[in-house]
């Protein structure tokens, strides 16, 4: 066996790259693994190229990193061809990995799709593409398997693998003395995203909410950041600053910000999905480019209601959204002081959670993942 191509393009899909990574080497004792991908895909045993540098969002943000895509792009397609995997499995980011299907397809190399593009929300014609490069898709929410199968694609439910990755081991009690939060004030976490151009965009709205909700509740609150991976602390500092809201930086905690928080304000993504497993009750807010914006709304899917992906996997409104026009910090402001005052708000959010992680299966995505990619290694040998 020469080994497995790996592309993972954000920081979900390194998180989840990283777990696959860990339940193929169980299976394939010495297993090489080659790709991209950020720093836990590299811990776990991924020898390539640093994925931090073309995480974008929106395609207005993708053009402004075309050369930086294309420079990393060929750099892969050239290290694909010298090496010729057994097979090439590609997380998620699917503008980039789509295009690199079809040199995998083009020198006969079978590739696994892991983490769907969410052809379920925009851009539904994509989903021809996907039947006619991908060799098996493993898809990580249930309704995705019958899109999947109608359109003549090899698919695999496995379950979804923040099911394993979203745990606690804390109380709310040991959390919150963790974070240095006295007795009788509200923690909030502010979540702006892992990427450089969602930061700049969301964290100053949630700051002026922050400043609100701390007047409302006459300071007895204390604000956390979970900072992603990708995020100076320097950009979170710039804007904390300007607002006047003591807001503290968390590193490496990010599970147990959360179990800490009475509630938090999320952009859409997932982290949206992190925070309802844990169990904290949330706003989720999405902001764009108006350019990207505009092309998206051309490109959504007309039958989806929702953008938060807690919402999508329960097919009701489970938390609160504010996109785009609408995010104002009044508003974001009012949910959140809400959802800490009113203890019927938090119990229906709550009760909500506890049906989307029933729908999400009980763990073991990642390596039934590993179990599906092998299977598909020793069938073409």
């Amino acid at each position: 066996m020469n080994g497995i191509f790996i592309i993972g393009g954000e920081e979900s899909g390194d998180m989840h790259g990283a777990s696959l990574i860990g339940e193929l080497k169980k299976l394939i004792p010495g297993l090489t693994v080659r790709g991209m991908g950020g720093g836990k895909m590299r811990e776990a045993g991924l020898d390539g190229i640093d994925s931090k540098e073309v995480s974008v969002v929106g395609i207005a943000e993708v053009a402004e990193k075309l050369p930086k895509l294309y420079g990393v792009f060929n750099k892969l397609k050239r290290g694909l061809a010298q090496w010729r995997p057994d097979a090439v499995v590609l997380i998620d980011f699917p503008d980039f990995n789509l295009q690199f299907a079809k040199e995998a397809k083009r020198l006969g190399i079978p590739v696994v799709y892991y983490i769907s593009p969410q052809v379920w929300a925009w851009r539904k014609g994509r989903i021809k593409t996907i039947a006619r490069l991908v060799n098996k898709m493993l898809v990580v929410f249930p309704f995705e398997e019958k899109i999947y199968r109608d359109a003549g694609v090899d698919v695999e439910y496995v379950g979804h693998p923040l099911v394993d990755a979203a745990a606690c081991d804390s109380s709310v009690a040991a959390a919150r003395r963790d974070m240095g939060a006295p007795e009788g004030v509200s923690v909030i976490s502010l979540l702006p995203g892992s990427r450089t151009a969602e930061v700049r965009r969301l964290f100053p709205e949630m700051l002026k909410a922050a400043a609100l909700i701390e007047k409302d509740m006459d300071g007895k609150t204390v604000f956390l950041t979970p900072s992603a991976r990708g995020i100076n602390d320097e950009l979170l500092d710039g804007f904390i600053k300007k607002s006047g809201v003591a807001v503290r930086i968390v590193r490496g905690k990010f599970y147990e910000t959360l179990r800490a928080s009475n509630a938090a304000i999320v952009a859409s993504g997932t982290a949206t999905l992190e925070t309802a497993l844990i169990g904290t009750p949330m706003v989720i807010v999405y902001k764009i480019s108006r350019l990207s914006y505009a092309i998206g709304q051309m490109l959504v899917n007309p039958e989806l209601k929702y953008i938060g992906l807690p919402n999508i996997v329960a097919g009701r409104p489970v938390v609160p959204e504010f996109v785009q026009k609408d995010i104002d910090p009044v508003n974001i402001a009012g949910a959140i002081i809400g959802i800490i005052k009113n203890a019927a708000i938090r119990d229906k959010m709550t009760k909500g959670y506890v049906e989307i992680k029933e729908r999400l299966g009980k763990g073991g995505a990642a390596s039934r993942a590993a179990a599906a990619i092998k299977n598909l290694i020793e069938a073409k040998t």
